[in-house]
């Protein structure tokens, strides 16, 4: 059986991961992993195969930056004359990149089964290109696995089929466990001169937030008055890094310098570039809070139990506020700096670890693989 997997993305890495490890132990499989080349940047692509120990893509077909139409279109035509020349028995595609929707697309036009790893989720906000990639991905898969139960509720809603439905828990949460000892043994903090749970980290990339100036003035604006009382690390998208020099807001780089060899700060904002994911684990794992508008981290800080704040209106991810640790802020730099205020006197809820987040989702995935289309 050949399983072809395509990833395009720095969010899909963490999902591919285990899901190469399971496929490696089992001699009657063989797995193709196809590199799109969305993000192209090595600390935005190439050491997410290093920390996470995946082999070396077998195809990377290089779309590199563009339109969401350009990239969609680029991956659809190359993605076509490989599929046609491997002959998979199944293409995986994980998240919602704009990589996930056009190999989607590809094969199932070309008649070859989909697996789509992460469906169902859902932020009921088509202004997201995020949310018209998860709807169109869904519709075309064959098999769809699970991450979360109101994914199911979802997809039941859409009137997909009951048999094609798996509940099989959250694959990144799989990458997390198996690295976080190893993270938190490498003391990223230290370089930037800050201490365990004595500093806040900050990422913010979204188009909604950081290509109107407006927004992104009234974010940094909430996070310029925590960082007067609270160190904030904030590794810089190069997305948002472009817009605030555009913006004029360069004086937010006031504390940028070289962190490699520690310093003695004890407030302000401090940036680096974008990080591996060992180091951002690293990070996160020892925050007094996180601020985001990343999926992803939504998940992992409720499974670290670390306080989180996401930049966004919605979340696609709600387990992550009805059970997690997960709080929705919106673009507010006043509620911002309000529910940081709770956090640091203590007053942030607790949260718990959702069904099945358990660090086994690969094994259950690639068992219904085995089973479904082999």
């Amino acid at each position: 059986m050949k399983i072809l997997s395509v990833v395009g993305a720095r969010p899909n890495f963490m999902k591919i991961g285990p899901i190469a490890k399971e496929v490696a132990r089992w001699p009657d499989l063989r797995h193709v992993v196809v590199h799109t080349g969305q993000h192209y940047d090595f600390n935005m692509s190439g050491t997410f195969f290093q920390d996470l120990e995946i082999p070396n893509p077998d195809i990377f077909l290089g779309v590199g930056s563009g339109s969401h139409a350009e990239q969609t279109g680029k991956v659809m035509t190359e993605l076509e004359k490989v599929i046609q020349a491997e002959r998979p028995d199944v293409v995986v595609v994980v998240g919602d990149v704009n990589s996930t929707m056009a190999a989607a697309i590809t094969a199932a036009k070309l008649c070859v089964p989909v697996a789509h790893i992460e469906a169902g989720l859902r932020s009921f906000d088509r202004s997201m290109p995020e949310e018209i990639n998860r709807v169109v991905t869904d519709a075309v898969s064959d098999l769809l696995f699970v991450s979360e139960a109101s994914g199911l509720e979802n997809l039941d809603r859409e009137g997909i089929a009951k048999e094609k439905l798996f509940f099989v828990g959250n694959v990144m949460i799989d990458s997390l466990l198996k690295n976080i000892e190893q993270a938190r043994n490498g003391r990223i903090w230290e370089r930037f001169g800050v201490f365990p749970r004595r500093y806040a980290l900050l990422t913010l990339h979204r188009p909604s937030n950081v290509d109107s100036q407006d927004a992104l003035e009234e974010i940094l604006s909430g996070i310029i008055e925590i960082s007067r009382l609270l160190p904030v690390v904030f590794p810089v998208h190069p997305r948002t890094r472009n817009k605030i020099m555009e913006f004029g807001k360069k004086d937010v780089f006031a504390n940028e310098g070289d962190t490699k060899n520690g310093s003695d700060r004890t407030r302000g904002i401090i940036l680096s570039d974008p990080l591996s994911y060992l180091e951002f684990l690293s990070l996160e794992s020892e925050a007094k809070i996180v601020l985001t508008d990343s999926g992803g981290i939504q998940e992992e800080t409720t499974v670290l139990g670390i306080p989180c704040l996401t930049i966004r209106e919605n979340t696609e991810r709600p387990v992550t506020v009805t059970l997690g640790t997960n709080v929705l802020v919106g673009r507010s730099g006043k509620r911002i700096v309000q529910e940081t205020d709770r956090v640091m006197r203590g007053e942030f809820k607790r949260g718990s670890v959702p069904e099945l987040w358990d660090g086994k989702a690969a094994e259950r995935i690639v068992s219904v693989l085995r089973r479904k289309a082999g």
